[in-house]
């Protein structure tokens, strides 16, 4: 059995969910690596350094370091160049286009999918808004591209032989644009990097990507009203934006080394979130550190997150209806109302639903579920097939 493992991209700055997922398929199935780019195996910190991991012409592009989105319309082209004929099985880490590697009728693909590409979907119209070359003629040239984009994701789902959702929000959205059903299987999250404070300080915090989607800019004017001590640490093209709107109660640290998020963490009286995520693993790193998280009821945060008002007794977050200051403000005032309510306990026994150990089960077994599956249905059709 040779395996072979697809992902988008491996750079320095991707460091979230999907590449977290990719590591720990790394922990017990020897693999083959491939992505479209990859300047992780020269990187000295990575986890990949020094591995061999074939990549597209996309490696050798300008910029390419800085990541490939730019080059959009080339993904699906680039993708569909790395020769994988020599492999049984294929796994795939995707979120943008890593399911459309080509495959042949005797090869298994089980795609673990992030989400459905997100360009093409739910934040089109997003990205035309604050991106210069959604106006005019640009702009008619960009949608047109969109809508290629699309037709080529959903003709190359038809490449995947089964599904892996991240939560039942995103097996929801993959069966909406590509009418296939997935099995969920939560990522996994390392808990036990995570160091429990059951004593919190009076500070808010917030952990993220600083781009639009993540929606901080809505978390700083909401504590800019409230003048309560908020934490911000991350990175991203909106930094400098978000530095300039914060008022003296808001301290933006922006990229911080892992352990200096996880004392934040642990420390915090609450752990606030603004974005409709496919999972959320920071929700669940803040609850394993006994903190209490205040979120967007929208996405993974309804699978990961327990709401006080249903649980009374072991609930572990707050969550507002709406993706705006005024509901954040009142979600933080009635957090400090019933803040007496919330246990670090309560918390960190929630994040246990979502260790490595209860991935690793979960994804073998269905890996197995899967290859005897598919060598069955190869047989039964090879029996139908005439002879001559």
């Amino acid at each position: 059995m040779r395996y072979a493992l697809v992902h988008e991209w491996l750079t320095p700055k991707a460091t979230g969910g999907s590449e977290l997922v990719v590591r720990e398929i790394l922990n017990y199935i020897d693999a083959d690596l491939y992505a479209l780019i990859d300047f992780e195996s020269t990187n000295p910190h990575s986890y990949l350094y020094g591995r061999s991991i074939k990549t597209t012409f996309l490696q050798h592009f300008p910029l390419a370091r800085q990541g490939v989105q730019k080059y959009l319309p080339l993904l699906p082209l680039a993708i569909e160049q790395l020769d994988l004929r020599e492999y049984n099985v294929i796994l795939s880490s995707s979120h943008a286009v890593a399911k459309g590697v080509l495959t042949s009728p005797n090869q298994l693909h089980i795609c673990y999918c992030h989400t459905p590409m997100r360009y093409a979907w739910d934040l089109t119209f997003d990205y035309l808004d604050i991106s210069s070359a959604g106006k005019g003629f640009t702009g008619i040239v960009a949608r047109y591209l969109l809508h290629q984009l699309r037709q080529w994701d959903v003709l190359s789902a038809n490449r995947v032989d089964y599904f892996i959702a991240n939560s039942y929000h995103t097996a929801r959205r993959i069966w909406r644009c590509y009418r296939r059903q997935a099995k969920v299987i939560y990522p996994p999250v390392q808990i036990e990097q995570c160091p429990f404070i059951a004593q919190k300080e009076d500070f808010y915090l917030t952990v993220s990507r600083l781009v639009s989607y993540k929606l901080v800019p809505l978390i700083v004017k909401a504590f800019n009203q409230l003048q309560k001590p908020l934490v911000i640490i991350g990175d991203g093209p909106e930094l400098n934006k978000i530095r300039q709107l914060a008022k003296s109660n808001v301290q933006v640290m922006g990229l911080q080394p892992h352990n200096v998020v996880k004392e934040y963490m642990a420390k915090a009286k609450a752990f606030v979130y603004a974005a409709c995520e496919d999972f959320g693993i920071a929700l669940v790193e803040a609850q394993a550190c006994g903190t209490p998280v205040i979120t967007y009821r929208g996405g993974g945060a309804l699978e990961t997150v327990k709401d006080i008002y249903q649980y009374p007794q072991t609930g572990t977050g707050l969550f507002f209806d709406r993706q705006n200051p005024a509901a954040i403000v009142q979600a933080v005032e009635t957090f400090e109302q019933l803040q007496s309510k919330f246990h670090p306990e309560n918390c960190c026994l929630q994040a246990s639903e979502f260790t490595p150990t209860i991935f690793k089960k979960s994804y073998l077994e269905f890996l197995d579920n899967c290859y005897q599956k598919f060598n069955s249905v190869n047989l039964e059709f090879c029996d139908q097939m005439p002879h001559n």
